[in-house]
């Protein structure tokens, strides 16, 4: 069978107050340095390098279920983890792996109350 689907596009996030969306944007593009593709009409759609992150502004949280967490791949695994803690931000796992695995990962929880992992490969 032909694989149909390529990969994720986006997640996305619909912070419920401008507030809120002002601090997901400042965290995804400002800190993260996620590239804007467009913005506008209270949305804008970064972009990771291997998909893209859309934020959103709305009144009041979706009842469309929500995301476990999206993971971020880096090679700044620590350095990230250091910004977004000294941001305020809570990390809810710590840096994690290395060694015999192959890969690094934490997890953080962003201003939608996103749970967001950092993935870093090693030597693959």
């Amino acid at each position: 069978m032909d694989r149909l689907a390529k990969g994720i596009h986006h997640v996305s996030l619909k912070p419920s107050d401008q507030e809120t969306f002002d601090k997901a944007v400042a965290l995804y593009r400002d800190m993260l340095g996620m590239e804007e593709r467009h913005s506008g009409g209270g949305r804008v759609m970064l972009d990771t390098g291997a998909g893209c992150v859309e934020i959103s502004v709305g009144e009041g949280s979706s009842s469309l279920g929500a995301v476990n967490h999206f993971a971020i791949a880096t090679d700044f695994l620590d350095q990230i983890v250091e910004k977004v803690r000294a941001a305020g931000y809570k990390i809810t796992v710590e840096p994690r792996g290395g060694g015999e695995s192959k890969v690094r990962i934490a997890f953080f929880q962003g201003p939608c109350g996103e749970l967001v992992e950092l993935y870093q490969e090693k030597g693959l």
